[in-house]
């Protein structure tokens, strides 16, 4: 722990926060790398924490992660999304938890049935509950043709971040949205990146030589979820368009979903290739040239920010992720909301010649640099800390 943790741990009050998900590592999305950077800063920063989230398979165990205190609980695949899961209610097994070890406050970071049960069971026990929205459910109905639950879902989003004392979101856009939909007491928490892991110095020729790609020729890559909410069909289409204006710029497509074999199949040029983390991810992104995320769909988008750290020129809408950190045509390119024509008119930009690449990847990569976690968790602690009885008690 380093002397400014200490310092921390030393002069205040060491919280106990838990935290409730329905998805954390090893399962692989932007809320689960979100939530497990949150927990490695506050046991950084000296604080106790626990983790209530649902039994991935029958080989997990409590022992795989770093936080000490970790429950599993039961679960049940959700439809459409291969590898993930509810958690079902657990109010009696919580109870007798949290009557043993109290926490100082919960953080409820998804709204499902473990969710909704950590929340009715703090109501009973008095404990302090901030919530966070990480995940537009709601506006996913539209792409599974379901669009006329999009209503109902929403009431139940707002009942349940309503009854907590504030609800975090990564950006102002989704705060004035949620707001307008009569969310109460909607805060911002921004989101980080970690520029050791992704960094330009992580490009690998041997990688880009597995792709068949020369020195010369320009990789166009796309890291996430492959899945109908993603927008995958105007990423395709976009690539073809550029493709168009050169004909040897190739395509690399990392991540894994329902879409999967459709795509590999319909699109037998483009290399798939599938899940990575760590620093294989790192080296992915850092080995191609150009990053397109078309989704629609974001709290945030994470991916942006790591593209950005590792060197590439980013088009993307100019909402969430991109619509805070991107300025056009200085350090990435930015497409009205929805405008799928002038979302590829950038991208045919890029290609055409008519920008500075290099300086405008410097400038990602130095703008990334700025965005420092650090300052976040110190944030996401004192909203933890306000919110918590124990601010009641000291004041």
């Amino acid at each position: 722990m380093d002397a400014r943790c200490q310092e921390v741990s030393e002069n205040q009050h060491r919280l106990h926060f838990c935290l409730v998900t329905e998805t954390y590592p090893p399962e692989i999305n932007g809320v689960a790398m979100t939530l497990h950077r949150l927990v490695k800063g506050m046991i950084d920063r000296g604080h106790k924490v626990s983790l209530i989230r649902p039994r991935q398979s029958v080989h997990d165990r409590p022992g795989c992660s770093r936080v000490p205190e970790q429950t599993l609980v039961p679960g049940i695949p959700i439809p459409g999304y291969q590898g993930l899961r509810f958690g079902l209610p657990v109010g009696k097994r919580l109870r007798r938890l949290w009557g043993t070890s109290r926490p100082d406050i919960i953080y409820v970071a998804t709204e499902g049935p473990l969710g909704m049960s950590a929340l009715r069971q703090a109501e009973k026990l008095n404990i302090p509950v901030v919530s966070g929205f990480h995940t537009n459910f709601h506006s996913y109905t539209s792409h599974y043709h379901i669009g006329f639950l999009s209503r109902l879902i929403l009431s139940h989003l707002r009942n349940f971040h309503n009854r907590t004392r504030t609800t975090l979101v990564p950006g102002k856009d989704l705060q004035q949205q949620l707001q307008q939909a009569r969310f109460n007491n909607v805060q911002i928490l921004s989101r980080g990146v970690d520029c050791s892991l992704f960094n330009p110095d992580r490009r690998d020729q041997k990688l880009r030589q597995m792709w068949d790609v020369k020195d010369d020729q320009y990789v166009v890559l796309y890291v996430g979820r492959l899945a109908t909410e993603k927008n995958l069909d105007l990423f395709i289409r976009t690539y073809r368009a550029m493709q168009q204006r050169v004909a040897d710029l190739r395509c690399v497509m990392v991540g894994d979903g329902p879409l999967y074999r459709s795509l590999q199949q319909n699109n037998p040029d483009i290399i798939f290739c599938g899940m990575h983390t760590g620093r294989s991810l790192a080296s992915h992104y850092a080995s191609a040239d150009m990053f397109l995320f078309p989704s629609e769909t974001e709290t945030f988008g994470n991916v942006t920010l790591e593209a950005m750290a590792s060197g590439l020129v980013v088009v993307a809408y100019d909402y969430a992720a991109a619509g805070r950190h991107i300025t056009n045509n200085k350090n990435g390119f930015v497409a009205p909301y929805q405008a799928e024509e002038q979302f590829i008119a950038q991208a045919l930009a890029i290609v055409d010649g008519k920008t500075d690449l290099i300086q405008i990847r410097h400038n990602a990569r130095t703008y990334a640099l700025s965005v420092d976690w650090l300052q976040i968790i110190e944030h996401f602690e004192n909203i933890l800390r306000k919110n918590s009885n124990i601010s009641q008690v000291m004041s």
